[in-house]
Formats: C-alpha cells, structure tokens, sequence
C-alpha cells in the first residue's frame, strides 16, 4: 500500500545508492509442502506477523530522500535486479484478469528459475529466457489521497507494470510529500506486455538503485516539472499514461508524448502529433489493475 503518512524506513541524500531486497506473494500462492520449492524466510516471517493488506503486493519502503520537497522530481537509477529465489509463480484468480468470464477458476502455477542461465521453465510449457524488473516503484501519493492500494498505478507510480524498466534503464518520478518516500516491490522475472491474466512471473527480486533529486527550482528544461512518471531506457524515452478506460489511457500517454517532444525540440504541437504518428511506439502495458497502462517508446537520436 502507499499512504504519505508513513514514516519512512531509511533516510538517504541524493546520489547515494540503496541495494533492496524485495519478496513477492501472499500465502494463497504459495508452493504446497510437497513441493521441491521453499518459502524464502524473510517472506515467512511477514506471512507469519499477518500485516494488513490493502493492495496484492509487498512492498519495502520507504526510503526518503533527504531535501526532496514537492514539486521536486526523482530520478531513480535501477543499476541492477537479481532473482533471490529460485521459484516464482503466475496465477489465475475468479473475477480478475482480462478474461475473467472466460477463466472463473483459480489456477496457480509455480515456475522454476535458473537464475544462472537466466531463464525459468513453466511444468506446461517452454523454457523462457529472464528480463527482471520491478512491477511497482512509486513514492507517496499525494497526502489528500490518503491511504491507496497498492494495485492501481497513479500519478505517485506505483503498479505501473512496465517491462522496459530493466536494470539500465532510469524512472523519474514527481514528488508528492516532503522526503518523496520511495517503495518498491512486485519483482516480476518476465512479463509480457499486457500482462492479462493478472500476474507476470511474480518472484523475489533483489535491487540496487541510485536516487538523484531535482530541485523545482533549478528549471533544467530536461527535468522541468511534470505530473507522471516517466521513464528511459539506453535506447528509448518512455511515456506513460493510467485509465480505468484503455482510450483514455492511451490519449494521456500521447499527450505526454506530446508534451515531451514539444518541450525538448522546435516542433510546434501539431507536428509533434504527426510525429507521433510516424515514429512513436504506442504499448498496452498492462489491462489488469483497475487503472489500465499504456506507454509510448520514443527512440533516441530521432528528434534529440
């Protein structure tokens, strides 16, 4: 869950660089005892202490960053994701997913993982290479929200669900709350785009991050104020937008795109439209959590 009244866990200073353990499932998917797979201790402990749950995920966090004020942005640096466990999990659950009047019933499969070749193998299917990253990053929301599940991705990140936040690749995140309070969880070993029957190969990953803040008033035209995440990778800046209705989900993702490419060149809006149109990417993130995800991929070197 996410909630601007909590005390964070750690404070850093910008540029310091935090490495994060992170477990991921509630006891309703875990591997029966029969099973060759264990349940990581540290996951055990929190089923153990049974903590309230509003949201599917856990989360570990926060972590504050000394002089982060509102208005600020966050840039978060994922300098590398690991598996912590050798097993992960992909489940169906009644009136969840994209199809959730096709699959009433709740089927759950546990998934090897062989961290060292980088790839997992499902008992039905075939063997699948890795591409690890977090489902949520977020910091608080805003306090007027008070406390927020964990599930639907907002203008705080979040659940957002994207498969191109990989290690290398950078998120910036608005700042809501003094401290902007960084949480971060839901390790996915893969996923594909969409996401559709609610879970990706949800599993233990361990993160190292690098937190570089922005200061409003610096004005830097690159980190000008902005109201969404946003996020690049070596080789694309990524545009995102959230909707309950995938449209409109996708309308803010171009208007962001929009917003972004008329900020960093001479294109006027209606040609940034048109670029858009010849050269953006336009993905289906994810249509499962409420508040429905589409990105934009803009490649580097084509405008800037």
């Amino acid at each position: 869950m996410f909630d601007a009244a909590f005390d964070p866990v750690l404070t850093v200073n910008s540029g310091d660089s935090v490495t994060v353990e992170c477990v991921s499932g509630g006891v309703e998917v875990m591997p029966p005892a029969e099973s060759p797979y264990a349940i990581p201790s540290a996951l055990q402990a929190i089923h153990d202490s049974n903590p309230p749950r509003i949201g599917p995920h856990i989360l570990t966090g926060p972590i504050a960053i000394a002089g982060a004020e509102p208005g600020d942005i966050l840039e978060v640096r994922i300098e590398a994701i690991e598996p912590n466990n050798d097993w992960g999990y992909c489940a169906v659950r009644p009136l969840a997913g994209t199809l959730p009047e096709d699959f009433p019933e709740r089927y759950v499969s546990h998934i090897a993982v062989d961290a060292q070749r980088g790839v997992c193998k499902p008992e039905w299917g075939p063997e699948l290479p890795l591409a690890p990253f977090f489902g949520t990053m977020g910091v608080a929301p805003p306090a007027k929200y008070g406390r927020l599940s964990s599930r639907e991705p907002r203008e705080h990140g979040g659940n957002m669900d994207n498969k191109e936040l990989v290690a290398g690749s950078t998120l910036y995140l608005p700042v809501w709350v003094p401290g902007a309070n960084f949480s971060v969880g839901d390790g996915h070993g893969r996923q594909g785009d969409g996401e559709v029957c609610v879970n990706a190969l949800e599993m233990g990953l361990t993160g190292t991050f690098t937190f570089v803040l922005h200061k409003k008033a610096n004005g830097a035209a690159d980190i000008a104020p902005f109201a969404w995440p946003r996020a690049e990778t070596p080789t694309h800046y990524v545009l995102m937008g959230f909707h309950e209705d995938l449209d409109l989900a996708m309308k803010q993702a171009l208007r962001q795109t929009i917003d972004f490419i008329t900020a960093r060149s001479n294109l006027t809006r209606v040609q940034a439209y048109q670029f858009c149109s010849l050269a953006v990417d336009f993905r289906v993130t994810q249509t499962v959590n409420g508040e429905k995800g589409v990105h934009a991929l803009l490649s580097k070197g084509l405008l800037f």
